[in-house]
């Protein structure tokens, strides 16, 4: 029996060769959506899962809760942290803290950099990282003990048998030689870990800073908890508030004290969930989120129901064609569940067909999907993580999902009206038709309106006004370094004379930076200091970026009181008995609650330091949209800057940093050279959403193939129905455009009605996604329309090419037989 049903079914297949083209190419679309989408989704769950012990492993992160500073979610904590933990919590087994650092290596002869993690010793008991050379238990015991990953070993020794060998480390311009002790197997991509190198975390690294590894004021790098087995980690965050009141010391402001217990909260996070959590600062590795990946599973399954709609609509369309086999089946004794049986067992057939060319069509777009969201992906067809197991279950959904209602419909006729010669096709199957072609095309739509509405974001966030120019300037990093710090001030006088350099500006704060600074700012006769981002610049930083007064003055070399360089302990006496001037952004000028022009003159503190705001400047925007706009005041002083921005007019960009690289080159040739144009690193900033917004494209444009296939075969069998009919009204005196409107407008009101559902869920879904950024684009009424017209225009062009020539058809030929 079921060889005679895989027959029945070949032949019928074979029979209507367009219709079954259709189908399979429309179902291996979507299976192949589908495909790709699981891909990525497993991808994004397996994160740091193959750890030893991950379910025991978690990352102390940190979220800045001061209501007059902006929100912060970091990976990173206070190294003092992991000592109180294990300390206090009985249920802890071990904690370590870390560093991230970024040190000068040398490299066959040459200075390189180098993402350098120092850890305590116990490191490699946390997180279980596996070694290829070394042991974990002995690998950081010595204090100038190094690890390296594989490929930096073969990088630096040409091998992986490194153990034993030297390597010179630059740190705060000192040289060390430093023994590797351990080489780790390079890292799987789906680690939020980010290592090349690990060396033993002492206070011999920080020899101008004897309060690195016990001050409570910064937040250097991870820190990482191993809790007994059977540990509660929910417990231990909600007692994680009152230890930090007890743990973190409080601090003297001036006119009172405060804690940094008031203004960050702690909490564990499972390593496992690290990279889509919402705490993405400091991260050593990209993030994602889960709401990304549940959009992206959604879209690929309206994919696929679109295409398993296509099939359920074809199906039904054409059971005219097969209502005398059903009907002789019945009569022969045939039960519906067998009929069911066989008309499923077709659609299951079909959707393996399809399954084949989705797999080829996944092999071809993996690599696109991947740089579109820019991870690396890849499969199996075989093993645990296989997808041949996947593929066969969503064959067999794909196949009971589209061949389900059909096999149910055909099932369903009663033998003695086929037989009489009744055509079966009641008002129902029209309308369930109708309704499913709705379904396709607003679900089409909707995605056409995300597209637009993602890609004119991202569009905007890229070109709109951040509050400084971003054509034409060049950001160069390093200055703070200690070969450098000494000759910043020459290299910058030294690259203002290059050509096409017009400004040159010390900073430490540059576009698209992700370091923060926030200082407490307190104002006379008022109990509570506000936080304030406090950055150093020289007296070119603004205009080499460009800025807006916005009221009173800059800084000049004219006034004494302008520059705060501290050199000594002596100078920052001097400070706090003269003063000093520094200029506010409006935002800062409104959190210390005045506004630009009224703000000019009044004095603060900053610790002990009295000063002047002199100026107020436009507020930049000079980290993502989607993080809050940070309140700034602005300290000229004439060292101690991280970057140099670099104002140009030169046609040349390129020309223009070679030239300014010699420079680098001739003063400080121990130190990499490392600079990006502005609008680079801005572009950086938003590649996620400018990949998400091609991947949507993609989506809305394979799901409009999807829907205009079905709507092309839907198209001809309803001319194909309606012969006779046409040539009566031709007959009758009709003329062709009346004959292609009648057709035209058959199929194009339930694009009318899909618009109609298509547009509320689309404008929801936006307005919730354009919510996550501050500065945000207004929702656009013309992407509303225009999605709407190109469904129009589209589903008239697949349709209007079977009304033309139908129309124009002879009516002898359709009326010949009656």
């Amino acid at each position: 029996m079921w060889l005679n049903y895989l027959t029945v079914g070949l032949r019928s297949l074979a029979r209507s060769k367009a219709y079954t083209a259709i189908n399979v190419f429309g179902l291996a679309i979507g299976m192949a959506s589908c495909i790709l989408i699981l891909i990525f989704v497993r991808h994004e769950l397996s994160y740091d899962s193959w750890l030893p012990n991950a379910e025991r492993t978690y990352q102390l992160q940190s979220e800045r809760v001061a209501t007059d500073e902006p929100a912060q979610y970091l990976q990173t904590s206070f190294y003092p942290a992991a000592a109180g933990l294990k300390q206090d919590f009985p249920d802890v087994e071990q904690a370590v803290g870390t560093f991230l650092s970024r040190p000068i290596v040398m490299l066959n002869n040459q200075p390189v950099y180098a993402d350098l993690l120092m850890a305590d010793p116990a490191f490699f008991q946390v997180l279980e990282l596996p070694f290829v050379r070394g042991n974990a238990r002995t690998a950081l015991r010595d204090p100038d003990s190094l690890v390296l990953t594989e490929t930096e070993a073969r990088r630096h020794f040409g091998t992986v048998d490194a153990l034993g060998r030297t390597l010179t480390v630059i740190r705060a311009g000192r040289a060390s030689n430093m023994q590797v002790t351990g080489v780790l197997r390079d890292l799987p991509d789906n680690s939020h870990l980010a290592l090349t190198m690990v060396s033993r975390l002492t206070a011999a690294a920080f020899p101008d800073d004897p309060e690195a590894l016990t001050a409570w004021n910064r937040i250097p790098g991870p820190v990482y908890v191993r809790l007994r087995r059977g540990a509660n980690p929910a417990a231990i965050n909600a007692q994680l508030p009152a230890w930090e009141q007890r743990r973190i010391p409080r601090e003297s402001t001036g006119t009172g004290e405060m804690s940094r217990a008031d203004r960050w909260a702690l909490r564990l996070t499972s390593v496992r969930d690290v990279h889509l959590g919402e705490f993405q600062g400091n991260a050593m590795t990209p993030g994602s989120d889960m709401r990304t990946i549940v959009t992206f599973s959604i879209v690929a399954l309206l994919i696929l129901a679109i295409a398993c709609v296509n099939f359920a609509n074809l199906t039904t369309a054409r059971a005219t064609a097969r209502l005398r086999e059903v009907a002789l089946r019945k009569v022969l004794g045939a039960r519906r569940h067998q009929l069911i049986a066989q008309f499923v067992g077709e659609a299951v057939l079909l959707a393996a067909f399809a399954a084949f060319a989705a797999l080829a069509l996944v092999e071809l777009m993996l690599p696109l999907l991947a740089e579109l969201l820019d991870v690396k992906l890849g499969f199996g067809y075989f093993g645990s993580g296989g997808l041949l197991l996947p593929v066969v279950v969503l064959t067999l959904l794909v196949g009971a999902a589209g061949g389900g209602y059909p096999a149910f419909y055909l099932s369903g006729f009663r033998p003695v009206a086929i037989l009489k010669g009744g055509r079966g096709d009641g008002g129902s199957a029209g309308r369930f038709r109708t309704a499913l072609v709705v379904g396709q095309f607003a679900v089409s739509i909707g995605l056409i309106v995300c597209t637009a509405g993602v890609y004119a974001q991202t569009v905007y966030l890229q070109n709109s006004d951040a509050g400084y120019r971003r054509d034409g300037l060049l950001i160069v990093d390093n200055l703070a370094r200690a070969q450098v710090e000494p000759l910043a001030e020459t290299l910058a006088r030294e690259v203002g004379r290059v050509e096409g350099v017009t400004a040159v500006g010390r900073t430490e704060i540059s576009p698209a930076d992700d370091g923060w600074s926030t200082t407490h700012v307190e104002i006379p006769g008022r109990t509570e200091p506000v936080g304030l981002g406090v950055y150093n610049i020289d007296y070119g930083f603004f205009d080499a970026m460009g800025m807006r007064l916005r009221a009173g003055r800059t800084f000049s070399p004219r006034n004494a009181l302008d520059d705060a360089t501290l050199l000594g302990s002596d100078d920052e006496t001097a400070l706090e008995r003269r003063g000093i001037n520094v200029v506010v952004s409006e935002s800062g000028a409104r959190q210390l609650g005045w506004g630009p022009d009224a703000a000019v003159g009044k004095q603060i503190r900053i610790g002990a330091v009295p000063a002047t705001i002199v100026g107020v400047v436009g507020d930049v925007q000079y980290r993502s949209a989607r993080d809050d706009l940070e309140p700034i005041l602005y300290v000229l002083t004439t060292a101690g800057h991280d970057a140099m921005v670099v104002r140009f007019a030169d046609a040349a960009p390129s020309a223009v940093m070679e030239r300014i690289r010699a420079v680098w080159r001739r003063l400080v040739p121990d130190v990499p050279f490392e600079a990006g144009f502005a609008q680079d690193r801005v572009a950086e900033l938003y590649r996620s959403e400018q990949g998400r917004g091609e991947l949507f494209a993609l989506f809305a444009g394979l799901a409009i193939v999807i829907g205009c296939l079905g709507l092309y075969a839907l198209a001809a069998f309803a001319a194909e129905r309606r012969t006779r009919e046409i040539g009566i009204r031709k007959v009758l005196g009709a003329r062709t455009r009346d004959i292609v409107r009648l057709l035209i407008w058959q199929f194009l009101r339930p694009v009318v009605l899909a618009n109609l559902i298509a547009w509320p869920v689309a404008w929801w879904v936006m307005r919730d996604w354009l919510n996550g950024f501050n500065d945000r684009i207004d929702l656009n009424p013309a992407w509303f329309v225009a999605a709407g017209m190109l469904a129009l225009a589209i589903a008239a062009a697949t349709v209007a090419g079977h009304a033309i020539r139908v129309s124009r058809a002879n009516p002898i030929h359709a009326l010949r037989y009656e």
